[in-house]
């Protein structure tokens, strides 16, 4: 198999897309990994899933499986900057997971700046009404789809504007 390929920036990973296949958004925490799915247009992200965090190989046999049941083009993980833009210790072991990932398939894996995305989920689970334990059991995927959302949103700026 070959070695996915890793890239820095949205408009470097479009590039690499297969078309009408599903894109997969992650948040990676340090307890559990928000998993959310794309449409095959690539066009609306949906919460799929939060992993429990045990070890890399067993986090990353749950994400390869959910990439080949739901034939999965492309990755996204979050990249956790800092409000500044600068990048601290979750953004190097966001990195690290990328790279201990790429070996395992040859999907094309990208980042997204994600700084807010955990609180726009927050808060629209709050505009919801959703419970405290609920929010808790959720928030993760949510934080995924929006992720993911941006993605998507780039993605179809960057298709219009060829």
């Amino acid at each position: 198999m070959n070695r996915a390929p890793i890239f820095e920036t949205i408009d470097e990973l479009a590039a690499a897309l297969p078309p009408m296949q599903a894109l997969m958004g992650l948040d990676l925490g340090t307890k559990t990994i928000g998993v959310a799915v794309s449409d095959s247009f690539q066009s609306v992200a949906t919460p799929l899933e939060t992993v429990k965090r045990k070890k890399f190989g067993v986090d990353a046999a749950r994400l390869i499986a959910i990439i080949d049941q739901r034939s999965i083009g492309g990755v996204v993980l979050g990249l956790p900057r800092n409000m500044d833009g600068s990048e601290g210790p979750r953004c190097q072991s966001t990195r690290a997971f990328a790279r201990n990932l790429a070996p395992l398939t040859a999907i094309p894996i990208g980042f997204w700046d994600e700084r807010l995305s955990t609180v726009a989920a927050e808060r629209a689970l709050l505009e919801a009404d959703t419970s405290r334990k609920r929010r808790a059991e959720v928030i993760d995927h949510v934080a995924a789809s929006y992720i993911l959302q941006g993605v998507l949103d780039r993605l179809s700026h960057i298709r219009n504007s060829r």
